[in-house]
């Protein structure tokens, strides 16, 4: 059996919801609509029929209900979303093992009942939530009850990266360009997001919290060395921020917490990205996905061939590993 972890669909009521309620898709509505995959059932699983004995998790494509609604409709949207993604699951368990709910972080409190609802209601087996909320960092105070929440259900976080062109890459210029946004930036929002949580002493006050990274941790196995040797001397290169207290405040070396993060294999096919990222994170903490239908599923299953697994390992990676973090009744 192979579970693949992190897939996207449209369903018709929340796709209806928020081209009615919100500002709508925006720069990306060409994509989204030219994927016929993402909304369409009989071509979903014509494309997932390349592999056999393969399910897929799904969840909420972009873009984040945060940054397109008020955060009375961004939950509004969210609650329409696990309605529809739990029905299909329950119309279709021999496709999807599961959903994994969304949530708006507008309003901490309401996105905690909403994770409650979908966990307990729904029987949801995780929560996406983006690398920031409409500008503004993970690691602030206001938003710990989510993660408070997911610790107390044992189920994992999954996050997804959330960066437009609006945000430049050069101050010179006023958008970035070439789609850097996307290629680069979604792996750069992404660590800088990890780091965040993990220098804020969230893993410490929620020892128990697991939060699977898109993408195979994005930037962080290939930075291993500067997160490990280079940020001990965090603080050394800043002179208008006291940052002296954040080490010392971390129960535990700051670069072992980076290896608590969960990645998945959602690298396009890409396979020196998986080879790092195994080797950092470890077998037990990698889980299969392929970003489908926004990324190949074939080329992403093969790619695996790269890593020389054993049976177990590639078992783990491939079943095992998303049967134990999500939950699910064994195969």
């Amino acid at each position: 059996m192979i579970i693949d972890v992190f897939t996207h669909f449209f369903p018709e009521p929340y796709f209806r919801a928020l081209t009615d309620r919100t500002s709508g898709l925006g720069a990306i509505a060409d994509r989204l609509n030219a994927i016929a995959p993402l909304a369409n059932l009989e071509a979903r699983f014509r494309a997932m029929d390349v592999l056999q004995d393969y399910r897929q998790v799904i969840c909420l494509p972009s873009p984040p209900a945060e940054e397109i609604a008020a955060p009375d409709i961004a939950a509004a949207i969210c609650r329409i979303g696990n309605d529809a993604l739990a029905e299909l699951v329950a119309n279709h368990p021999d496709r999807f093992a599961a959903f994994v709910a969304a949530v708006s972080l507008l309003d901490a409190d309401a996105a905690v009942a909403e994770i409650d609802r979908a966990v307990t209601s729904l029987g949801a087996r995780g929560v996406q939530i983006y690398t920031n909320v409409a500008g503004r960092p993970l690691d602030l105070p206001e938003f710990e009850p989510v993660f408070a929440a997911m610790a107390r259900h044992d189920l994992p976080v999954f996050l997804h990266p959330a960066r437009t062109a609006a945000m430049t890459d050069y101050a010179s210029e006023p958008r970035s360009r070439l789609e850097m946004w996307w290629c680069l930036g979604w792996p750069y929002e992404t660590s800088v997001a990890m780091a965040r949580l993990v220098f804020s002493g969230l893993f410490d006050r929620h020892p128990t919290l697991k939060v699977i990274t898109h993408h195979m941790g994005a930037m962080i196995p290939a930075m291993d060395g500067r997160l490990d040797g280079g940020m001990r001397f965090l603080g050394s290169r800043t002179s208008d921020e006291d940052y002296s207290a954040v080490l010392p405040s971390l129960r535990r070396p700051h670069a072992d917490y980076f290896r608590d993060f969960y990645a998945d294999t959602a690298l396009f096919g890409g396979r020196s990205g998986l080879l790092a990222g195994v080797d950092f994170f470890g077998v037990d903490h990698v889980v299969f996905a392929t970003d489908a239908p926004f990324a190949p599923v074939q080329s992403t299953y093969d790619a695996l061939a790269v890593l020389g697994l054993s049976t177990e390992d590639r078992r783990k990676i491939l079943q095992g590993n998303a049967e134990r973090l999500l939950k699910l009744a064994p195969v």
